[in-house]
């Protein structure tokens, strides 16, 4: 086999958002790709290069030298900008390759595919190397972006910019992809440069909802996460949450730099057309590292077939992926979860008003209870109803003497049906945490969730909490909540939020002020992100700004019974006994006519030192079965049940384990 080694100007140049164009409008995409491609040919040839290969809307050329690869870029750019216009950017690197029949390997060649990732449309982006050789020639003008890291090269790499009239300088801030920068970093930009994962590993983004009804929303954003769900339960296969896919809904973000968020290594994406019983579906699977799509395929079907569209699609994936299926693995993915259609869309629904949280719980509860009206055998429509009850107990929007049982109902309905159904089973492992008390089966049963679906998120968070809260395991806890924030939804709030409150049990009180922050830069709208903030502020004797950050969380809680009670704690450790004894007031007040967790009012009533009404509330807890009573046991504000001796009779009633 003839190979040979030779020194080479690098370019690589790609459209910017094609994908995106392709779900939008296919023929004026089309239009867009020849004009690209054609204009790519003219411009190559004029100045000496060699097209190597085209990667579907991208392309890797080779020159003889660095003046003529610059060259090329520049009146690339500047033909590509006018009617019909072409986002794409460049990026060039000078470097020894190796040319082996017609193709071409090397770091060379990925250090220029790492320069371009980091491009925004219009940009022609150098290596220092290139630069270098084309300072001295005055028709090229250049802007420094400063020094990067790049993951294989031992030295930072000085990136520079064309800068001539008419070519955009980018921000640091904008140039994301696979190059880091030396610097110190917010948590944000920490979890942008997460390594990729040499596992297999995918994240299925929300398909594009083509369909002229923006009411057909629900529909392309529940199939996605039944695709999701399926290939969740491959053990060889680690899927990216849900939720973090959603992150990036209606966005025209690049893949890799979606990948290396999610710390994925494949991405599948598309569109979904639904007009009365007629589908229409494009989907795609795209390797993040280098853009290069593994599979794509487009079903015209009616709705009959669509649970057969999602088994394609997933052992598609599994095929192109080289994942060897398990039967059991196999029998999952075709299993059809109803026959009955009109329950399915009416699940749909559901699922697309739980995730909202807050006032949609209760609308999917709805939905997912006229579905298994539809279908009584329909298994996912009974776990929807359990998860509904299930949290809005948890939150104190309903008493949990009331929504637990109805969680516990639903769920065991649901395993009846189906047994290796791991969210039902999860469910029962949070009732048996947090209402039961049970901790010998919540064990057995966070474990047999994990076998049955070993991607399962929130099976990591409430494990999480119950290794830390129940067992005092704090590192085994930490090392659950921390493969839910940084694997499986790193890009969802609540996952640091978890995280955050499992470092506060163990005392890291720092680490624990950092998660908080993650989780309010991801979602600056979040309470419990506050909350956790405010107390691991507490922890750390910063009063002042721990009472700023729970007076937020009050706020945007709408003052939840917790918040008020941390705060007033809070506000007793800082000497402000008053504004401890105003809240205290205000939920006796609340009390009488809402339901507020019997902790929460012992914990304000410890604040001010009124130990009779702590003891008081205390036992009002246990009547209420509240599940936050477990927190004695672990958590910062409520461990004086454990520690003092006034109340240590109420936390032995718990029989936590030895």
């Amino acid at each position: 086999m003839l190979q040979s080694r030779q020194l080479a100007a690098i370019m690589f140049a790609d459209i910017v958002g094609y994908t995106a164009m392709m779900q939008h409008d296919e023929t004026s995409a089309l239009t867009i790709l020849h004009h690209f491609k054609n204009e790519l040919n003219l411009q190559v040839k004029e100045f000496g290069g060699e097209i190597i290969n085209y990667y579907g809307d991208g392309c890797l050329i080779t020159f003889t030298n660095s003046t003529n690869a610059v060259s090329c870029a520049k009146i690339l750019q500047e033909e590509l900008r006018k009617d019909p216009y072409v986002p794409i950017r460049i990026g060039i690197h000078l470097g020894e390759i190796l040319v082996e029949e017609g193709n071409v390997f090397g770091d060379s060649v990925n250090i220029s595919s790492r320069i371009e990732s980091m491009g925004v449309p219009g940009v022609v982006l150098l290596s220092d190397t290139i630069q270098k050789q084309i300072k001295n020639k005055p028709r090229f003008q250049l802007t420094s972006l400063g020094s990067f890291e790049f993951k294989n090269l031992d030295e930072p790499m000085e990136i520079f910019a064309l800068s001539n009239p008419g070519f955009p300088v980018p921000n640091r801030a904008d140039l994301i992809g696979k190059f880091k920068e030396a610097k110190t970093t917010t948590p944000a930009e920490t979890l942008q440069t997460v390594k990729i994962t040499s596992e297999k590993s995918i994240a299925v983004l929300p398909f594009v909802n083509m369909s002229n009804d923006p009411e057909q929303e629900y529909f392309s954003d529940g199939m996605v996460e039944e695709i999701i769900n399926s290939l969740a339960n491959i053990k060889e296969l680690r899927v990216a949450g849900r939720t973090s896919s959603f992150h990036f809904k209606g966005k025209n973000i690049d893949l890799r730099i979606i990948g290396e968020k999610l710390n994925v290594k494949t991405i599948l994406e598309g569109s979904i057309r639904k007009q009365v019983n007629k589908l229409r579906i494009t989907a795609q699977l795209v390797n993040v590292e280098n853009g290069f799509h593994l599979w794509s395929e487009k079903y015209d079907r009616d709705m009959n077939d669509i649970f057969a569209i999602q088994d394609e699609i997933a052992l598609a994936i599994t095929e192109k992926l080289k994942i060897t299926l398990l039967e059991d693995e196999r029998a999952v993915i075709h299993k059809n979860p109803t026959e009955n259609k009109e329950a399915y869309d009416l699940y749909l629904k559901g699922r697309y008003y739980f995730n909202k949280r807050g006032p949609g719980i209760k609308t999917g509860f709805k939905y997912f209870q006229q579905a298994a009206d539809k279908d009584p055998s329909f298994v996912l429509a009974y776990s929807g109803m359990a998860d509904s009850y299930m949290l809005l107990g948890f939150y104190s929007i309903i008493p949990p003497h009331i929504a637990m049982p109805k969680a516990k109902q639903f769920a065991e309905k649901a395993i009846q049906l189906d047994a290796s159904h791991a969210e039902a089973v999860t469910t029962l492992a949070f009732i048996n945490t947090f209402y039961d008390w049970d901790w010998m089966e919540a064990k057995k049963k966070f474990q047999l969730s994990f076998e049955l679906n070993p991607n399962y998120a929130d099976a990591y968070y409430w494990y999480s909490y119950y290794l830390s809260f129940v067992e005092n395991k704090f590192e085994e806890g930490i090392k659950f909540a921390r493969k839910a924030a940084e694997q499986l939804e790193p890009l969802v709030s609540i996952s640091h939020i978890f995280l955050s409150i499992v470092l506060i049990n163990a005392g890291k009180f720092e680490e624990a002020r950092q998660a908080a922050k993650m989780a309010i830069e991801l979602n600056a709208d979040s309470f419990p992100g506050y909350r956790s903030l405010g107390i691991s502020l507490a922890a750390l004797k910063k009063y002042e700004e721990a009472i700023e950050a729970l007076e937020i969380s009050v706020k945007l809680s709408t003052r939840h019974p917790w918040i008020l009670s941390e705060l007033s704690y809070t506000y007793s450790l800082s000497g402000q006994v008053a504004e401890s004894q105003k809240l205290m007031d205000e939920l006796v007040m609340r009390s009488k006519t809402e339901f507020i967790p019997g902790l929460s009012l012992a914990v304000t009533a410890y604040s001010i030192k009124d130990y009779d009404k702590t003891a008081e509330f205390l036992e009002l807890a246990f009547d209420q079965r509240d599940g936050s009573i477990i927190s004695m046991n672990g958590g910062l504000m409520s461990s004086f049940v454990k520690t003092d001796p006034r109340f240590q009779a109420f936390f032995k009633r718990m029989n936590f384990p030895e």
